[in-house]
């Protein structure tokens, strides 16, 4: 039944589709038969040829037409009204995004350290030598180091014995606008009365050379402005402490202590400002006390231009404890550069009172006899010191001064032999109703030869015209100080010094001490005599040899020239003496 009722169907359909298909056919029909009828009088179009009966024009129809021309002068204005908000606060992006910060990362060098070392040697006349130097600068601001030394030597005459030792600690650092720096140390020197004299009959005056030791504990500081380029009304300042303790074994002792500072505003080209100290010493010994404190006020104003220096002003100078003194000193001072760079005029006069100090007098001439009445301190006066002279540079390579001066000085202290102590020096005073006159010349330069060889030297003349003494005791007219130094390779350097000093005086009081090997002149008949000291030459060299970037070997030769000369009657120094060995770098 499903089938036929499906069978049926699709008669149908079939049927209906048949209708369709019939009534499209017979309409095409009925067109085709009607169109031959209104063109019966055209011929029948061919493949190669085709007629033309007009023009093709598209035409529109009304229905799509516009009917209105547009107007080009009607604009229309498109100005919308902007409104913003402005925010008065960051906007918080919480994107994980932040401020960097800088990673701190662990100290490192680019080269080894070399800031310590140590240094041992020995050679002839029994010479040993000891140093260590330490210093850390790990800080940037802070350096703090200490060292210790020891030297030995010993001669060829009977207690010609030498010993050095010198112990310290240093600081430096900088505090924002000021710099602190000092040391505390401990220095020994050890020597004996070892002088060769002998009486007219032979007989040796110096039978049992007595031990000198000197003992100096010291302390050194200072706190300094630190300088600002930009400021154009800088003020600055600085404040700088010194004491020590000196003895020696004869149980004199010396006491210092002493204060200075200076003060400088700059107005302009102006420098206000001035330098004050006081300084409170006293000297003891067995028989002998003194009280020497000096007092020192410099204030000054000072013009200060591209190409030249102008300082005026004046210097109060009092002296009080045991003996008072007042004195009121010039100083001017004046710098012009004459070519920039390369000349500068310099000049100046003032004048001061210098502090006659025991450690100074025993550095200079150690066999210095006991203090006593008639062995004693006096402070010398610069009653007026003129100097002026040219100076310069050309490059790094050359640098030169010449200075000529001229000095008015009272209570000039020498060294005389002490009539009771033939072996020892009494101080004698050039103190006549008018100052003595000094009329000096010095000369200094350096000189860079190329990047081996370096040279330097300096020239001193002076010319004495003293009231009372016969000479200038062992203060010599001419004294010449030269050195070099010789880069051979990165390993090998080589060094040397000259120092070459004219003849000078001595003056022997004692009339039983025999000078027959001097060249002498009676002085008076108290048996005074003026000995010729003959003048000398010292040259020293030395070399070093860095074996690897921490360990180098060194040599040196002191009196190369072999002459046992004579700084102070009676006192040959070492002859030649020879001193090798080694240095770390650590």
């Amino acid at each position: 039944m499903i089938f036929h009722k499906i069978m049926r169907q699709g008669y149908l359909l079939t049927g209906i589709f048949s209708c369709l298909l019939t009534a499209g056919y017979a309409q095409e029909q009925e067109q085709k038969q009607e169109q031959p009828q209104e063109r019966t009088n055209e011929r029948p179009a061919t493949i190669d040829s085709i007629d033309v009966v007009r023009d093709y024009r598209p035409i529109l129809a009304d229905a799509v037409k516009i009917r209105q021309s547009p107007d080009m002068s009607n604009k229309r204005q498109y100005q919308p009204e902007l409104t913003y908000n402005i925010l008065d606060k960051k906007l918080d992006i919480n994107t994980g995004t932040k401020r960097l910060t800088i990673q701190e990362m662990p100290f490192t060098r680019t080269q080894t350290p070399s800031n310590n070392y140590a240094k041992i040697g020995a050679g002839n006349l029994g010479t040993l030598l000891g140093e260590v130097y330490l210093s850390s600068d790990y800080w940037v601001d802070t350096r703090v180091g200490g060292y210790v030394k020891h030297l030995n030597q010993q001669g060829a005459i009977e207690a010609q014995k030498f010993s050095s030792q010198q112990i310290g600690v240093f600081g430096r650092t900088i505090l924002g606008p000021v710099t602190l720096d000092g040391e505390l140390g401990y220095n020994r020197y050890g020597t004996r009365f070892y002088g060769l004299m002998n009486d007219a009959a032979g007989n040796n005056l110096n039978l049992d050379p007595t031990k000198q030791t000197f003992n100096d504990i010291y302390f050194t500081g200072e706190l300094t402005s630190n300088y600002d380029e930009q400021a154009t009304d800088a003020f600055s300042y600085s404040l700088k402490a010194d004491a020590y303790g000196y003895s020696n074994a004869q149980a004199t002792k010396e006491n210092s202590f002493a204060l200075a500072g200076y003060v400088n505003k700059q107005v302009g080209v102006f420098n206000v400002g001035a330098n004050i100290s006081g300084d409170f010493t006293s000297v003891k010994d067995a028989a002998y006390s003194f009280a020497n404190n000096i007092a020192k006020v410099n204030p000054y104003i000072r013009f200060q231009g591209p190409n030249y220096n102008i300082t005026l002003g004046a210097k109060f100078v009092a002296e009080f404890g045991d003996s008072s003194r007042t004195n009121i000193f010039p100083s001017a001072e004046i710098d012009f550069a004459l070519v920039p760079q390369f000349a500068h005029l310099f000049g100046g006069i003032n004048g001061d009172v210098n502090r006659t100090s025991v450690k100074e007098l025993t550095k200079e001439n150690p066999w210095l006899a006991a203090l006593g009445t008639s062995n004693y301190i006096r402070n010398s006066v610069d009653r007026m010191y003129i100097f002026g002279g040219i100076k310069g540079n050309a490059g790094a390579t050359f640098g030169y001064k010449v200075k000529a001066f001229y000095r008015r000085i009272e209570n000039m202290p020498f060294y005389a032999i002490a009539p009771d102590a033939p072996y020892a020096f009494n101080l004698i005073y050039e103190d006549g109703d008018n100052a003595s006159t000094i009329v000096g010349l010095e000369g200094e330069i350096n000189v860079r030869v190329s990047e081996v060889v370096t040279l330097g030297g300096k020239l001193n003349f002076n010319e004495f015209d003293l009231q009372q003494q016969e000479e200038a005791w062992y203060t010599p007219k001419m004294r010449l100080s030269a050195n070099a130094r010789f880069n051979i390779s990165d390993k090998l350097y080589i060094d040397g010094e000259l120092l070459f000093q004219g003849q000078t005086y001595g003056l022997v009081q004692d009339p039983t001490i025999d000078l027959s090997s001097y060249a002498f002149t009676e002085l008076s008949e108290s048996g005074a005599r003026k000995t010729t000291v003959p003048s000398f030459a010292d040259l020293s060299a030395g070399a070093e040899y860095r074996a690897t970037d921490r360990i180098g070997i060194y040599v040196r030769l002191n009196n190369m020239l072999g002459t046992n000369y004579e700084r102070y009657l009676f006192y040959p120094r070492l002859g030649l003496n020879v001193i090798g060995g080694v240095n770390f770098s650590f």
